[in-house]
């Protein structure tokens, strides 16, 4: 049963996969900080200082004691992360629209290459031309 697991989790579909996972969480990183750092700044620009990430609607204040900490958190709707994490989803799906259609070029690209016949085939239709002459 071990030798077959090893053998499982050897195969290039496994590993593959495994690879993608941490490129993914690799990927997910420079995404959130491309928005977080760099669209949200811009689209607070054009909304006039907007910051989406400190945008909530308090349900419930925070309750403090005299000492001035919190005996009761806060209870809020954060809509703001919310609004963040949907132009997250929007530039992810984007990024990875243009990167399929890449791929889907380069691969047109690959299969219109005429790929010239086998030597083998020439050398048979030269024979068999040879034997029409005849």
């Amino acid at each position: 049963m071990l030798k077959e697991f090893k053998k499982f989790i050897m195969t290039g579909n496994v590993i593959d996969l495994a690879i993608a996972v941490i490129l993914a969480g690799a990927v997910s990183q420079v995404v959130k900080g491309f928005v977080n750092n760099i669209m949200m700044p811009v689209i607070g620009y054009f909304t006039g200082g907007v910051d989406f990430a400190d945008k909530k609607i308090v349900l419930s204040e925070a309750v403090l004691d005299e000492a001035g900490k919190v005996v009761t958190p806060e209870n809020a709707i954060l809509y703001g992360e919310w609004i963040n994490a949907i132009i997250n989803l929007i530039i992810v799906g984007f990024v990875l629209f243009m990167i399929v259609k890449a791929y889907n070029n380069f691969r047109k690209k690959e299969e219109a290459k005429p790929t010239p016949p086998p030597k083998q085939e020439v050398l048979l239709e030269e024979i068999r031309d040879l034997l029409k002459n005849k």
